[in-house]
């Protein structure tokens, strides 16, 4: 009999892939909101530790399918407790639906949602989670810029910021705060590509952005995605980047 058949506390080394769920302690959460709406949300811990940091997510665009399950934020809630000791809170906003339920209310277009970022943020300093991040996805990274420059919150990571809904205003609250603002733009987005990006981050002198080859504005294969959270880890928590591409497993 092979030692492996012998021996049930022998471990391999599995890949990572894009279905992994890797282990965590996780929990349905409730964010209720100033103007008294309850949004549902997921929250994602490390199992047996506290985390080091926080990730705040901020999923894209309601009318175009953006929710708290959009693929990128459910792998960085599946992995990074694991991987990187980050707390990972995902949540819908205002009217949108997922597995996990429906938020109360409809979308405002990045208007009354300002109400959702701040109930994100206050969960995290009512749980006493460490060092909160904003991490903003396309729609979710307007919000982040707009409404997310909270004395609580650490900084904000930005996938694919198309710049659609925030103004010049919101970049100069940011650039005065000077809090850490990262920008990852992909070669082929839809909307904001590397060049213009550089521009228009320009008015944030502390904003770093971050061109990524061959990627799109949907962060579409593994690859990409591995490489967004390589990126958010290394700022978040350096010293568990870069991620590791295997997990034991029985």
């Amino acid at each position: 009999m092979s030692q492996d058949a012998a021996d049930p506390h022998t471990y391999h080394e599995g890949m990572i892939r894009a279905a992994t769920v890797l282990p965590s302690r996780r929990e349905d959460v409730e964010l209720h909101t100033a103007d008294g709406l309850t949004l549902v949300g997921e929250l994602a811990l490390p199992a047996e530790r506290d985390p080091v940091a926080t990730l705040v997510t901020l999923h894209p665009l309601p009318t175009h399918g953006g929710f708290m399950d959009s693929h990128v934020l459910r792998k960085a809630a599946n992995r990074l407790p694991a991987l990187a000791d980050l707390a990972v809170l995902r949540f819908n906003l205002r009217g949108v639906t997922s597995p996990r339920g429906t938020s109360e209310g409809s979308f405002d277009g990045a208007v009354g949602e300002r109400f959702d970022v701040a109930a994100g943020i206050e969960l995290a300093e009512f749980r006493g989670l460490p060092q909160p991040w904003l991490l903003g996805w396309s729609f979710g990274t307007d919000l982040a810029l707009m409404h997310g420059c909270d004395p609580a919150v650490v900084g904000a990571i930005l996938l694919s910021p198309p710049l659609r809904y925030a103004g010049p205003a919101d970049l100069e609250r940011w650039a005065e705060s000077g809090k850490p603002v990262l920008a990852l733009v992909p070669e082929h987005d839809d909307y904001l590509r590397p060049d213009e990006a550089r521009k228009r981050f320009a008015a944030i002198p502390q904003a770093e952005v971050v061109g990524v080859d061959g990627a799109k504005h949907l962060w579409v294969g593994e690859p990409a995605v591995r490489r967004v959270l390589d990126e958010v880890v290394a700022r978040v928590n350096p010293p568990r980047s870069p991620l590791p591409t295997t997990w034991p497993v029985a």
